[in-house]
C-alpha cells in the first residue's frame, strides 16, 4: 500500500478486528439455542451472522434458512443470548495477533485511541480489560451508546467529539463493509482487516482505502511523527 495517512486519532472496531470473538459468541448462543429447543450453530455460520450487532445476530441464528420467527421469539432469544453471553465474553476470545504490539506503537505516537463497535457496551470494557487492551482506548462507542449505530456515521462523529479530534482527523480501522460504510458516511479514511468477519462477502470488494493483513501494518503507514 503505496498511501499514507495523517490521523490524530484512530478509532477500530471490535470483534474481527482486534479480538477473534466467535468462539465465545459461538458458544453463547449454542446455549441459547439448547435453552430455546433449536438446532444449533457452527462457529462458522455464528462468523457469518457477526456485525450489526446482538440483536440482529441473534435474529439470524433463530431465522436464517429457518423462516421467520415471531417478535416474542426473538425477545426471548434475544434476553437468553444476553444472559449466556455475559457468562461467556473472554472465556475464549484472543486479540489477533498483532494487535497487542501495534498499539504501544500507536499510543507513542501521541495518537487518541478507541473502539466503535455495535456489540452492546456493556460488553465492551470488561473484554478489553481481560485482553490487555482496555487501557489503550480513550473512548468506547457501543452499538447502544447512542441511539444510532454502524453504518450510520454518528458513532464515528461521536468519538471524535468524545476525544477533542476533529472529523477530518481521524482514521477507521475495521473489517466489514459495515464499517466501511460507516466510515465513508462520516468522511473518514478506512482500512479493513483481511482476517475477520464480514458476513460471507469477500472482504478486498469493499470500498476502503486498503487492507492489512496485521495490525503492525498500520504504524509503518502514518505519518504523524
Amino acid at each position: 500500500m503505496s498511501r499514507k495517512f495523517s490521523p490524530q486519532a484512530v478509532f477500530f472496531d471490535l470483534d474481527g478486528t482486534l479480538v477473534d470473538s466467535v468462539p465465545d459468541l459461538a458458544e453463547a448462543a449454542r446455549r441459547m439455542l439448547a435453552e430455546l429447543g433449536e438446532a444449533p450453530r457452527t462457529d462458522a455460520e455464528v462468523a457469518s451472522f457477526v456485525g450489526k450487532g446482538i440483536p440482529v445476530l441473534v435474529e439470524r441464528l433463530l431465522t436464517v434458512g429457518r423462516g421467520p420467527v415471531p417478535e416474542d421469539r426473538l425477545a426471548q432469544g434475544l434476553a437468553s443470548f444476553l444472559k449466556h453471553y455475559d457468562d461467556t465474553n473472554g472465556l475464549l476470545t484472543t486479540a489477533y495477533p498483532g494487535v497487542l504490539e501495534a498499539l504501544p506503537l500507536l499510543l507513542a505516537r501521541g495518537l487518541k485511541m478507541g473502539v466503535v463497535t455495535n456489540k452492546a457496551e456493556a460488553f465492551v470494557a470488561p473484554l478489553l480489560e481481560k485482553l490487555g487492551l482496555l487501557a489503550f482506548m480513550d473512548v468506547i462507542v457501543g452499538g447502544d451508546t447512542l441511539a444510532q449505530k454502524k453504518p450510520d456515521p454518528e458513532p464515528l462523529w461521536h468519538a471524535c467529539t468524545q476525544v477533542g479530534v476533529a472529523r477530518e482527523a481521524a482514521l477507521m480501522v475495521g473489517d466489514s463493509g459495515n464499517d466501511a460504510l460507516c466510515a465513508r458516511r462520516a468522511g473518514l479514511p478506512v482500512l479493513l482487516m483481511t482476517y475477520g468477519y464480514n458476513e460471507g462477502v469477500a472482504v478486498d470488494t469493499e470500498d476502503c482505502d486498503g487492507l492489512l493483513s496485521s495490525l503492525v501494518e498500520l504504524p509503518p503507514l502514518l505519518t504523524n511523527t
